[in-house]
């Protein structure tokens, strides 16, 4: 890894400020998709592939007035393991005493900087598998997921269909009909959750920022003084529903037909109960069920690192980690919509 810190003049008497100016990239709102925000820590340390066991469960039942029926239906059970391929994400960094020695005349620690620098490709590399999969063919990650709704944007009232010819309006209530109906698939209409809507900024933050919802006949909460986004939020704060809105630049360009995706995604679920006592979802009660809708496995909460020393005096630091790609074992859970931010922005 290489640490360009070549020699500079400077004028005397002068003032060098003591900041540097770091360059930034994207801080990625991708893993608030998944449960609890982070990959969970389950591996082991070699372990090839995870597993999970799911049971279904479809019951006949019969009735009469008699009581004497000839033949009485049973309990079906249906017992299935899931299993998905983990992957070593490794990245190094090599440097020696002449190296440290350069980067101080630059005010920052090497180690500290290489550190750092592995950490944030593995990091990024860990958002790529989660987003897209390191085998797309095989489902992995959760804009592969199989079963997932995908929808692209339809037209609005006067035939617009990119992001920023939208009727403002419109696009909440498309937005919200998206939420409500992942609510419905995962049984979750009543309850208290979070959603989370991920998208890149420039499709996002039209939404949040450009996009005021207007007047009409009637008044449209936000009319006027809303954007997009807040309406959102203010009608499903009053369904007891939070909302996050986060971005990963990422997915410009990887919806259909080289559109931008913007992913909604109920991250966590609750056990559907109404009435204790007369139940219809009883069988939930049989043993403690995975909250998570979408998840990552991995083998340590951050990367290891190994240094070795190495001829001539330098340092060799391996950073590695383990960790599945992006796992929606409830596909109902995921919607993928397809939105052309404009008509010149299709990739």
């Amino acid at each position: 890894m290489a640490a360009i810190t070549p020699s500079y003049t400077i004028v005397n008497p002068s003032y060098i400020a003591p900041e540097m100016i770091l360059g930034y990239q994207q801080a990625s709102g991708a893993f608030e998709t998944i449960a609890s925000g982070n990959p969970q820590v389950r591996l082991g340390v070699g372990d090839q592939y995870a597993y999970m066991r799911r049971l279904d469960i479809r019951t006949q039942v019969t009735s009469s007035q008699s009581g004497n029926a000839n033949q009485l239906p049973s309990v079906a059970l249906d017992a299935r393991m899931i299993s998905t391929p983990t992957y070593l994400f490794r990245c190094r960094g090599i440097y020696d005493h002449h190296d440290m020695a350069a980067a101080g005349n630059w005010n920052f620690a090497l180690p500290e900087a290489q550190r750092l620098g592995m950490r944030q490709g593995i990091f990024q590399q860990l958002r790529s598998a989660l987003l897209y999969g390191m085998n797309p063919a095989g489902g992995e990650g959760l804009l592969n997921t199989a079963g997932a709704t995908t929808e692209t944007l339809p037209a609005d009232s006067a035939g617009n269909t990119t992001v920023l010819t939208y009727d403002h309006g419109q696009m909440a209530v498309y937005l919200l009909g998206h939420v409500q109906a992942a609510m419905t698939r995962t049984m979750q209409l009543g309850r208290q959750l979070r959603v989370v809507i991920l998208g890149p900024q420039r499709v996002l933050g039209a939404m949040e920022i450009q996009q005021i919802v207007q007047l009409t006949s009637y008044q449209r909460p936000g009319g006027g003084t809303d954007t997009v986004g807040g309406t959102v939020k203010e009608v499903l704060k009053g369904a007891n529903v939070q909302v996050d809105w986060v971005y990963d630049d990422t997915l410009i360009g990887k919806g259909a037909g080289g559109t931008d995706a913007v992913v909604i995604t109920i991250p966590e679920v609750e056990v559907p109960m109404v009435n204790s006592t007369v139940n219809t979802n009883e069988f939930a009660k049989l043993t403690p069920s995975l909250a998570a809708n979408a998840l990552m496995f991995c083998d340590m909460a951050a990367p290891r690192e190994i240094p070795t020393p190495i001829a001539g005096g330098a340092i060799d630091v391996l950073s590695e980690m383990r960790s599945t790609a992006g796992w929606a074992v409830r596909p109902e859970a995921i919607t993928i919509l397809s939105m052309a931010y404009s008509a010149s922005s299709i990739v």
